[in-house]
């Protein structure tokens, strides 16, 4: 069965173009040019993915994010003509997995589309995870248990609803705990794709993260800043 892709752009030609190249791979689509009427279609729709525009006529494509992110956990990439980091920034920190910026090569687009829907659709049991002999599958921090098999993740009994690239990098920093992580390692070995020294991705998923795990801000008792370096659980 197709993934479902909805499509949110009120730029005709963009929102047609995305539309041609996802429906070549074989996804179906749901396409938009408004976030009203997305909003309706999420309500009776079961969608694997969402493509947004942050500039819609009616409703801003962060506060539709934002709608989103209430109910559904399906990867979500912001399409946006800004490139100032802190709209980057506020994208992430909403809970969008992905950004990128107009004008875009539609086949990066497919190329983002389809790391996002691997992730997700393992994640929710679609393609089981398999796990070599003696591989951890869980780990237990001082109350923090995360489990790669279930895909869930508790603090102090209480279940957290992370998104599946929140998931990834939690479980990575856990993979490696006491090692200091860099940016870049982190950032590849999660999004599969080259760092960019100016990306701040991965210090806004990271504050998303800290902000689920309840860490104040100044001493957090799990992921902790390495100025200069990375990050690390202890």
């Amino acid at each position: 069965m197709s993934a479902k892709i909805l499509i949110v752009d009120d730029e005709k030609d963009i929102a047609d173009l995305l539309e041609v190249y996802l429906k070549n791979d074989g996804y179906s689509v749901f396409k938009f040019y408004n976030g009203t009427e997305a909003l309706q279609c999420i309500e009776r729709t079961e969608v694997d993915l969402a493509i947004l525009d942050v500039m819609l006529p009616d409703i801003e494509g962060f506060k539709l994010c934002s709608k989103i992110r209430e109910k559904y956990f399906y990867p979500i990439i912001m399409l946006t003509a800004k490139i100032e980091d802190i709209d980057k920034i506020t994208g992430l920190t909403i809970g969008a997995d992905d950004y990128i910026t107009k004008p875009f090569n539609p086949i990066e687009v497919m190329a983002r589309v389809k790391t996002q829907l691997r992730r997700y659709l393992s994640y929710n049991g679609q393609n089981q995870i398999q796990t070599e002999k003696n591989d951890t599958v869980e780990y237990d921090i001082r109350g923090l248990i995360i489990n790669k098999a279930t895909h869930k993740c508790t603090l102090y009994g209480e279940e957290l609803t992370l998104t599946p690239i929140e998931f990834s990098i939690l479980w990575y920093l856990c993979e490696r705990q006491e090692e200091v992580v860099s940016s870049e390692e982190l950032f590849e070995a999660v999004w599969k794709d080259k760092f960019l020294n100016n990306n701040n991705t991965i210090m806004a998923h990271i504050g998303r993260l800290r902000e689920k795990l309840h860490e104040p801000a100044r001493k957090p008792k799990f992921i902790k800043t390495v100025w200069g370096v990375g990050y690390k659980i202890e």
